[in-house]
C-alpha cells in the first residue's frame, strides 16, 4: 500500500487565491534563489567565509573578480527576496485561523526539517571522517566553529554536538528556517505594529539591515524583508507592475557598477574599509532585489511554461537543504585533483550539486513520499 504524507493538524482557513502569475513568479523565484545560493556556497577564493567586507587573498585574474563579483555581490539580493516570499505569503495566509494552529504547523514545516537535515548534516560528516581521504576533505573544508584545533565531528563532546545539532548545524544555510521560525511566531506582534506604526518600524528595521544586526534568532535582513512581505500583502500594494519610478536599464546599470565597484575595493585593497564595503552591499543587495522581480517578468513566464521546470520547482526545498555541506567537501575534493581549475569548478559543481539534489528528492517522493514528506515539510508533494 502506498503511503501518502498527511497533517494531523486542523485545517486551515482558505485565503483568497493568489493572483495566477504571482503564484508563478513565487514558485520561480523559489527555485532560482536555492540555486543562486548554492552557487555562493560554491565559493572556492581565499578567504572562503563572505562577509560584506571579505577580502580575496588571491591574485587578480578574470576568473577570481567573477567568482567574488557574482558570490559576494549579484547573486546577494537571494536572502531578502526570499524573506520577502515568505512574509507575504505568511501574511496571505492569515484568513482568520488562530495563530496557535498556524504554529503548529509551522513546527512541522521548519523546525522538523531543521532538526533532520542538521542531524543528516552531523551523521554525513561523522561517516565522512571514517576515510583518511575524506577525512582530510572534512578538515579541508573547516567548516567546525570550534577552529582547526576541533575540526572534526567524532571528536566533539556531548555538549558540543547538541549545539552543533540544536542551534549552529554542519549544514549552515539552516539558520534561515530557524529566523523563519521565530518571525512566524513572532506575527501577532509583528502584524500589530505594521497595522499602527509601519513607518517607524521599517526605519528602525532598516537601521539595523544596514549596520549588520544579528542578536540570537534575530537579523537585520529577516526584520525588514520579511516584514516588508507582511506589509505588502496586508496593504494590498501592487507587485506585478513596475512602480512609475522604477526604470530597468538605470537601475539595472547601478546595479552592475556597484558590485563591480566593491569587487574591486575587494582586491585593491588588504583590509577593505568596513563602512564603504558594508554600504556598497546593502545597496547591491536592495538594487538586485528591485531589478530581479520587476525585471523578470518574461523569464518568469517562459520559464513556467516548460513543463520540466515546473516539475523543478517541487525540489527547491531538497536543493536547499542538501547542498551544505556537500557542496563544500566536493569543492575539496575536485580542488585536489584540478586546482587551477577554480572558476570552472565554480560554474559546474553547483550544478552537479542541485542535479543530484533533485535526483534524490524524486526518487524519495516516488518511492518514500511520506519520508520525503518529512524531510521537507510537506513541500513539493
Amino acid at each position: 500500500m502506498e503511503v501518502v504524507y498527511k497533517s494531523t493538524a486542523p485545517p486551515l482557513v482558505q485565503p483568497e487565491r493568489l493572483d495566477p502569475f504571482l503564484s508563478q513568479k513565487l514558485r520561480f523565484w523559489s527555485l532560482v534563489a536555492m540555486l543562486l545560493l548554492v552557487y555562493v556556497h560554491a565559493y572556492n577564493l581565499h578567504s572562503r567565509y563572505l562577509q560584506p567586507w571579505t577580502p580575496v587573498d588571491e591574485p587578480l585574474s578574470v576568473g577570481s573578480f567573477l567568482q567574488y563579483f557574482l558570490a559576494n555581490g549579484l547573486l546577494r539580493f537571494r536572502i531578502p527576496i526570499l524573506f520577502a516570499i515568505s512574509g507575504y505569503l505568511f501574511a496571505h495566509h492569515d484568513a482568520g485561523t488562530p495563530h496557535g494552529q498556524r504554529v503548529k504547523r509551522r513546527l512541522r514545516t521548519l523546525l522538523v526539517p531543521y532538526l533532520l537535515w542538521s542531524l543528516i548534516g552531523l551523521g554525513f560528516t561523522w561517516a565522512l571522517e571514517q576515510h583518511p581521504y575524506t577525512r582530510q576533505l572534512v578538515q579541508d573544508a573547516a567548516l567546525s566553529i570550534f577552529g582547526p584545533q576541533n575540526p572534526f565531528v567524532s571528536g566533539y563532546s556531548p555538549g558540543q554536538l547538541l549545539l552543533r545539532w540544536l542551534l549552529l548545524p554542519v549544514p549552515f544555510q539552516l539558520w534561515f528556517l530557524r529566523s523563519l521560525l521565530v518571525y512566524n511566531l513572532a506575527y501577532p506582534a509583528l502584524r500589530w505594529v505594521l497595522d499602527r506604526a509601519a513607518g517607524i518600524y521599517f526605519v528602525v528595521a532598516a537601521l539595523l539591515w544596514l549596520t549588520e544586526f544579528n542578536v540570537l534568532f534575530v537579523e537585520g535582513n529577516g526584520l525588514l524583508f520579511f516584514a516588508l512581505g507582511v506589509w505588502l500583502r496586508r496593504r494590498g500594494k501592487e507587485v506585478l507592475l513596475q512602480p512609475r519610478w522604477f526604470r530597468l536599464l538605470p537601475f539595472a546599470a547601478l546595479w552592475l557598477g556597484i558590485v563591480g565597484l566593491k569587487t574591486w575595493l575587494a582586491f585593491y585593497y588588504a583590509h577593505p574599509p568596513f563602512m564603504p564595503m558594508l554600504l556598497l552591499h546593502r545597496a547591491a543587495e536592495l538594487l538586485g532585489v528591485l531589478v530581479m522581480w520587476f525585471g523578470s517578468n518574461a523569464l518568469v513566464r517562459v520559464a513556467m511554461q516548460r513543463r520540466w521546470f515546473q516539475w523543478l520547482t517541487g525540489f527547491s526545498f531538497m536543493i536547499y537543504a542538501l547542498h551544505v555541506p556537500l557542496v563544500n567537501y566536493a569543492t575539496e575534493a575536485v580542488l585536489q585533483h584540478w586546482p587551477r581549475q577554480q572558476l570552472l569548478t565554480f560554474l559546474l559543481l553547483p550544478l552537479a550539486v542541485a542535479a543530484l539534489a533533485v535526483l534524490l528528492g524524486a526518487a524519495l517522493r516516488r518511492a518514500v513520499p511520506g519520508v520525503y514528506g518529512v524531510l521537507t515539510g510537506g513541500r513539493g508533494l
